[in-house]
């Protein structure tokens, strides 16, 4: 047990001295740079409007995807996080599992217009993920890999964010097969597409690379409260 501890331990002083060389660029991104605060979930709201331009709220959860819903039973799942990085990873699904695990309510608005509030995940936050394999100081930007191809990039000032975590459980329940599960990432404070479903590498990079949507004409950085969906 002294062991996980201090392992977990560890991850911590890493994921803070990683947080610490991007607070100001994390800062400085529209949630919570603009006039007024314009982060995620009841308690982040601070005041704004209920929901983001042009988006209308659902009870339901629509699911999009490219027309490929693997199934990845939890025995065969895998992490690789790779590329600019001085420690390459490969997390088994014990291992997701054996790292700080986070509970936090957040919205999830796709760019198709509906946002459903309040969403309750579990997850482990990207960012420790992220500090196991140290980026190299000059990676400023990662892509995530699903399962059914698919690609979406994020600069590291995003992926940082406390509430961008790698979920596993929303509302008390396994995520399911159609919304990415086992484990899919999500990043509220953007549109849902520059979260991957069935993720199963992250690959940090020195230069921005558009992601699948992103080559298709939507925005590459995706604010829901600046109406920000195409380029």
């Amino acid at each position: 047990m002294a062991d996980d501890d201090d392992k977990l331990a560890r991850i911590v002083e890493a994921r803070m001295k990683l947080r610490e060389r991007w607070k100001d660029r994390m800062h400085a991104t529209p949630s919570l740079a603009d006039g007024e605060p314009m982060g995620t979930g009841p308690t982040n709201r601070h005041g704004m409007p209920q929901l983001p331009p042009d988006q209308y709220e659902t009870k339901k959860w629509p699911v999009l995807d490219l027309g490929v819903k693997p199934e990845i039973p939890t025995s065969r799942w895998s992490l690789a996080v790779d590329g600019a990085v001085k420690k390459p990873v490969t997390l088994a699904w014990n291992d997701l599992l054996a790292l700080e695990q986070l509970e936090d309510t957040s919205d999830f608005h796709c760019v198709t217009k509906w946002s459903k509030m309040n969403m309750r995940w579990r997850g482990v936050r990207l960012g420790d993920v992220l500090a196991l394999a140290e980026p190299d100081d000059d990676a400023h930007f990662l892509m995530c890999h699903g399962h059914d191809g698919y690609t979406v990039n994020l600069p590291l000032e995003e992926a940082l964010k406390p509430d961008v975590l790698l979920a596993h459980t929303v509302d008390g329940a396994p995520l399911a097969v159609e919304h990415g599960g086992p484990c899919r990432v999500i990043t509220p404070q953007l549109y849902a597409w520059k979260g991957a479903k069935w993720v199963t590498r992250i690959e940090l990079m020195r230069e921005d690379k558009l992601g699948f949507w992103e080559e298709r004409g939507y925005s590459n950085t995706a604010y829901p409260w600046r109406n920000d969906r195409y380029s």
